[in-house]
């Protein structure tokens, strides 16, 4: 990933928040010249350094993935658009963001009971918010049409871009332009630029 210095965030803190709240993300690998992408929910153990999910049994990344066993993982945070309009001083149309890419080895997971660990965990996670969570029930050989993926980090990568190579005041019109947008990304780059500071 391009990181200009003023964008890189290594804060594990403000990392792990991202990748907790954006935790659908895009699985990236390569084999035989040919690239592939699924998109998946990942749960992320940043301090034992994995991240896990899995696939479709039949889905062809399972394949490319014995072959090469290199990953990439992208969560994508919030994002809007910035108009120039907006500034002080002089600029060009952009685009705020955060991002993190994580980097890493994949260990296929095929184990009945890994699997069933796997599925569990992540259906209770995000059961856990409803009022009468689902209970995991699964027919049988319903497990063997997914593969686990154990994903052993080697490089995490965060890039917030959030107008931090732009004065003070700019960044102040920004932040109020996009909470004036009042749109879900807008108002969550708002936020983020609010805590980066560097405004009054």
């Amino acid at each position: 990933m391009y990181q200009p210095k003023h964008f890189v965030e290594n804060d594990h803190q403000r990392l792990s928040q991202l990748v907790d709240r954006y935790s659908f993300a895009t699985l990236i690998s390569h084999a035989g010249g040919r690239c592939e992408a699924s998109h998946v929910p990942v749960m992320a153990d940043f301090p034992g350094r994995r991240l896990l999910c899995h696939l479709a049994a039949e889905n062809p990344q399972v394949d490319m993935l014995e072959q090469d066993d290199r990953a990439l993982v992208v969560f994508q945070g919030p994002h809007a658009y910035v108009s120039p309009s907006v500034y002080i001083n002089a600029g060009v149309p952009t685009w705020n963001y955060a991002a993190v890419h994580v980097y890493g080895r994949v260990e296929l997971m095929r184990d009945p009971a890994d699997l069933r660990w796997l599925v569990d965990t992540l259906a209770s996670r995000h059961e856990a918010h409803r009022a009468e969570p689902w209970s995991p029930h699964y027919a049988p050989g319903m497990l063997s049409r997914i593969v686990g993926l154990h994903i052993h980090i080697d490089d995490i990568q965060g890039k917030f871009k959030l107008s931090q190579n732009r004065a003070a005041e700019d960044r102040l019109r920004v932040i109020e332009d996009l909470e004036k947008a009042g749109d879900e990304n807008s108002l969550e780059v708002a936020k983020m630029m609010r805590e980066q500071g560097g405004v009054r």
